[in-house]
C-alpha cells in the first residue's frame, strides 16, 4: 500500500463524494455541530462551502466525544457543485485549521452512507504509563503514573466481546435507543511504557470506550481482580461503574465498509502507533445479523426483526 497518491486537478467530481478527515479533538466539542461550541463538523463544513460557494451538509461514520481525536473518520456530502478531486483536497485544507485535514476524497455511489454502511468501527486508546507526566504525547495520551498489569487488563476485558447489553458502559446522557453492542475484539498489549486498548465493534454508545478503560486501569493498578469487568457487565447500572476515561487518549482509527464501496485503504492510526505494522484493519468480521444486514446478504426474516429491535439502526 503506498502513502502517495496523484490528486487529478482536470475532471470534476460528480455526485455523492466520501472522505477521510484526520484531527485533534483538543479545541472541539466533539464531531457534532453546536451554536456554542467549536465542532470538528462545523468547520469541515465551512471549508467546503468555501470550495463549493455555498453551504454543505456533511454526515459522518460516527460522532466522537469532546476532546477526542480521529485519524480516519469517514464522512460524506453531495456537492451542490462539481469540483476536482484536487481542488477540493487541497481547497479545503487551505481553509481547515491546522488540527484538522482531508485526507482524500471519492466518487461513491448515492446509496452510499457514511454512517448506515458502515459494518465496524475501530478505536485505539493510549495511555502512558510512566511516573514523569507527559510533555510531547500530553494531548494524544492519558498519563497513569500507577504501575498497569496490561496482561490481567487484557484478560479482565475479553469477557466483552460478543453481543452484550453494555448499560454499564454508557453514558448517563446517552441517546441510544437500545444498550446492546456487539463488540468484534478487545485487546491491550504494552508497548514500553506505552499500554494501548484496541477495540471494535458494530457500534459504540456514548462513553463506552472511555468508561470500559476507566474500569480495566482500576484491573490494571490491581484494586480490582480480572473478574471486575465481567461483574460490572452483569450489572448493568452505570452508578456503579468506574470513572470515565479522559478524551485525551482516544482516538478513532478506522470506519469498516464492505469492499464493494472501494474506499481506500489507509495505515490504521495515530502515527504514535505505527510502530506496530498493522497497517490497515483488515480483521475478519465476526458472521452475525448486522454485517450480513449491511452488506446486502439475505438474513431470516425473524432474525431481522430481533436485530432491529435489539441493535437499532446503529
Amino acid at each position: 500500500m503506498s502513502l502517495f497518491h496523484f490528486l487529478d486537478e482536470r475532471t470534476p467530481l460528480k455526485g455523492r463524494l466520501a472522505l477521510s478527515v484526520e484531527y485533534d479533538g483538543t479545541s472541539y466539542c466533539g464531531w457534532q455541530r453546536l451554536k456554542h461550541a467549536p465542532s470538528v463538523q462545523g468547520a469541515l463544513e465551512k471549508a467546503l462551502g468555501k470550495i463549493a460557494g455555498t453551504d454543505i451538509t456533511v454526515h459522518c461514520s460516527g460522532r466522537t466525544d469532546s476532546g477526542v481525536h480521529a485519524t480516519r473518520q469517514i464522512a460524506h456530502f453531495d456537492p451542490p457543485v462539481a469540483r476536482s478531486e484536487k481542488a477540493w483536497v487541497f481547497g479545503g485544507n487551505a481553509n481547515l485549521p491546522r488540527d484538522i485535514a482531508i485526507r482524500w476524497i471519492r466518487e461513491v455511489p448515492d446509496d452510499f452512507h457514511s454512517r448506515f454502511k458502515a459494518l465496524a468501527r475501530r478505536y485505539r486508546y493510549v495511555i502512558l504509563n510512566q511516573p514523569s507526566r507527559p510533555v510531547l504525547e500530553r494531548a494524544n495520551a492519558t498519563w497513569c503514573r500507577d504501575p498497569l498489569d496490561a496482561d490481567a487488563m487484557h484478560q479482565a476485558a475479553q469477557v466483552l466481546v460478543g453481543e452484550h447489553d453494555f448499560s454499564s458502559f454508557r453514558a448517563a446522557g446517552c441517546q441510544s435507543k437500545t444498550p446492546w453492542r456487539h463488540l468484534h475484539f478487545i485487546e491491550v498489549h504494552r508497548h514500553g511504557p506505552l499500554v494501548v486498548v484496541d477495540l471494535q465493534a458494530n457500534a459504540f454508545l456514548h462513553h463506552m470506550v472511555r468508561n470500559i478503560v476507566g474500569a480495566l486501569v482500576t484491573v490494571g493498578r490491581g484494586e480490582q481482580g480480572t473478574d471486575h469487568i465481567a461483574r460490572l457487565l452483569a450489572l448493568k447500572d452505570r452508578t456503579l461503574g468506574d470513572v470515565t476515561a479522559p478524551g485525551c487518549g482516544l482516538h478513532f482509527v478506522d470506519t469498516v465498509y464492505d469492499e464493494v464501496w472501494q474506499l481506500p485503504k489507509e495505515p490504521l492510526g495515530p502515527n504514535l502507533l505505527a510502530f506496530l505494522g498493522e497497517w490497515t484493519g483488515e480483521r475478519p468480521l465476526p458472521d452475525c445479523p448486522m454485517v450480513a444486514y449491511r452488506r446486502g446478504q439475505p438474513i431470516a426474516a425473524d432474525v431481522e426483526e430481533q436485530m432491529r429491535r435489539r441493535l437499532g439502526r446503529c
